[in-house]
């Protein structure tokens, strides 16, 4: 999730499990633990484009290195706050740590994927039942952090802890309706999916983009989640076929085992882009939870070293006719094409 999130929630836990007179460091410690793992993003290369994918929710969120992150961020800022932050190293260990844990399980609440089990597997768990940002989650978390550091009073913490529990527990049963729908939707249309996933769309659990998979083709189709569903039908694309897409290709090329490693990091949806003949895109994400067209996507390029990477692309053309009509399917009315 976002920075801002996985701080506070970070601060929850730390704060939480200490006492009126360590109210305000242990917040402070916390909030720093649970952003930490994000450092990751400064895992990137010039010559690799697709490097820092590979390395995003790795190591760093695993399950397995929380005692191993924990103590290196309590290491650094130990040295650099121990004056300001008069506490044992051993305080610094458990509020570090604590909101350190916290960050790769709401990671794998989202749908980015979360390497949860690294090094023991490298599958990226995505639970989908939240959006990397989400307002509705985050503001109470904030004000009952600042209140209980204010008034000094961890209790606050526990309400925090709560309401992300309840929240999520919310998403998780929004992603089951809607999975539910999904498959209905399907049938309806005489299909029978091979796979289908539910993701919330951005900054929401009301709105929900759905995918499922045939033998050859990708359904989009936006469920809005409220005391009654609707659906806004979306559209269809080709599976990714590299004989057939991109018969130029060399097998052997880097471009080539590229395409494999977003495939990876895709979870597999990939098409080629429906308006750039050598683009391949993540149809997982849109600025329209009923559209095939991805936020991101790969470059490839014929008649260039077989050394040579692909190109990482943003699409994320958002004008005003697609904002109007994302914010008439959050709240479930009608749009026009």
């Amino acid at each position: 999730m976002d920075p801002i999130t996985q701080g506070v929630v970070g601060a929850s836990a730390a704060l939480a499990l200490s006492n009126q007179k360590h109210a305000k460091s242990a917040a402070l410690l916390g909030l720093l633990g649970g952003m930490a793992p994000d450092l990751d993003i400064f895992i990137r290369s010039d010559h690799d484009p697709l490097l820092f994918l590979e390395f995003h929710r790795q190591f760093t969120h695993s399950l397995f290195f929380i005692p191993i992150g924990g103590t290196l961020v309590a290491l650094v800022l130990f040295a650099l706050l121990r004056r300001r932050v008069p506490l044992s190293f051993k305080q610094y260990w458990l509020f570090c740590s604590l909101g350190y844990a916290t960050h790769a399980v709401l990671d794998a609440c989202t749908t980015y994927g979360t390497l949860l089990l690294w090094p023991f597997s490298d599958v990226r768990i995505a639970w989908n039942t939240i959006s990397v940002i989400d307002p509705i989650f985050t503001l109470p978390i904030i004000v009952l952090i600042i209140a209980g550091v204010l008034r000094r009073q961890p209790r606050m913490a526990h309400l925090a802890l709560v309401w992300a529990v309840a929240y999520l527990s919310l998403g998780a049963l929004q992603h089951a309706r809607v999975q539910t729908a999904a498959w209905a939707l399907a049938a309806s249309r005489g299909h029978t999916p091979t796979t289908l996933e539910a993701k919330p769309s951005l900054g929401n659990i009301l709105l929900w983009k759905t995918i499922y998979q045939t033998e050859q083709h990708y359904y989009v189709d936006a469920v809005h989640s409220g005391w009654h569903s609707v659906i806004y039908p979306g559209e269809s694309i080709q599976q990714l076929d590299i004989k057939r897409d991109f018969a130029w290709l060399d097998i052997q090329s880097q471009q080539a085992e590229d395409i494999e490693r977003f495939r990876w990091f895709s979870n597999g949806y990939l098409a080629q882009h429906p308006e750039r003949a050598h683009h391949i895109i993540d149809i997982r994400y849109s600025m329209l939870p009923n559209k095939v067209s991805g936020l991101w996507g790969i470059g490839l390029a014929p008649d260039v070293r077989p050394d040579q990477h692909v190109s990482y692309q943003v699409y994320r053309q958002a004008d005003a006719k697609t904002r109007q009509q994302l914010w008439r399917m959050m709240r479930g009315q009608t749009i026009s094409e």
